[in-house]
C-alpha cells in the first residue's frame, strides 16, 4: 500500500538541497538515506533520497541526482509516497498510520454518531480529522489527546471528547453567555457586599 510520507518544499541554499513537509511519524525510517519513494506526479519520481539533516527545526533532503537549486525547485510541491506492507503497525501503539485511521466511525463517549472520518490533514502543529457527518456536512476534530480520547481499531471507532462549540456551534453560544452571565455576577457582588455593610452601619468601634 502507498502511503504520502512528505511534501516537498522550497529550495535551500544552491547544493540541490529542498525543505520537507513530513507527513509521517516515522521520518528516520521512511525518510532516511537511500530511501527510494514514488512521487505525485509520478513523472518526476521515482527519488532516491541521498543526504537529510534538519536545519532550524525543518528537514533538509538532497536526492540523487539533484545538484543545484535549479533542480531542486523543479521538485517544489511534489509528494512523496513510500511503500508501506498494510499489516505494518507504528512501533508506537499510540501513533496510527492515515490508513489506519480512514473510515472510522467518530462517537461521543454516550456512543452519539458524530460521523466518519474521510481525511486528515497534516499541519505543522497537530493532525486534524475531517469528518463527515450525516447530513453530509464535514468538522474539523483536532488529533489531540485532550479531544480524541481513544482510537478503537478494533471496533473501528473514535471516541471523543469535544469541548463546547466543537460540534455544535449554538453550544458556544450557550457556554459563552454563560460565562458572561457568571462574570456579571462575580463583578457586582463586591458592590452587593459593600452596599450592605453601609446598610448595617459597618463593624461597631469595639469590633476587632
Amino acid at each position: 500500500m502507498q502511503l504520502v510520507v512528505a511534501r516537498i518544499g522550497r529550495a535551500h541554499g544552491i547544493k540541490g538541497e529542498v525543505t520537507v513537509e513530513v507527513r509521517t511519524d516515522e521520518p528516520e525510517l521512511r525518510l532516511g538515506p537511500g530511501a527510494v519513494l514514488a512521487t505525485e506526479p509520478a513523472a518526476t519520481g521515482p527519488l532516491t533520497i541521498e543526504t537529510g539533516r534538519v536545519h532550524s527545526g525543518r528537514l533538509l533532503l538532497r536526492f540523487e541526482g539533484v545538484r543545484d537549486r535549479t533542480g531542486a525547485e523543479a521538485l517544489r510541491n511534489t509528494l512523496l509516497i513510500a511503500e508501506v506492507d498494510p499489516e505494518e503497525l507504528p512501533e508506537d501503539p499510540e501513533e496510527f498510520y492515515d490508513h489506519q485511521l480512514m473510515d472510522l466511525d467518530v462517537v461521543l463517549a454516550d456512543g452519539t454518531v458524530i460521523g466518519r472520518i474521510t481525511e486528515i490533514t497534516h499541519l505543522p502543529s497537530q493532525d486534524l480529522f475531517i469528518v463527515e457527518r450525516p447530513d453530509g456536512s464535514e468538522v474539523m476534530i483536532p488529533f489531540v489527546e485532550e479531544i480524541v480520547s481513544e482510537i478503537d481499531l478494533e471496533e473501528q471507532r473514535a471516541v471523543i471528547t469535544p469541548p463546547p462549540g466543537l460540534i455544535d456551534e449554538s453550544e458556544a453560544v450557550v457556554a459563552s453567555s454563560r460565562d458572561e452571565a457568571e462574570e456579571e455576577a462575580d463583578d457586582e457582588a463586591p458592590a452587593r457586599d459593600e452596599a450592605a455593610g453601609e446598610a448595617s452601619g459597618g463593624p461597631g468601634k469595639g469590633d476587632a
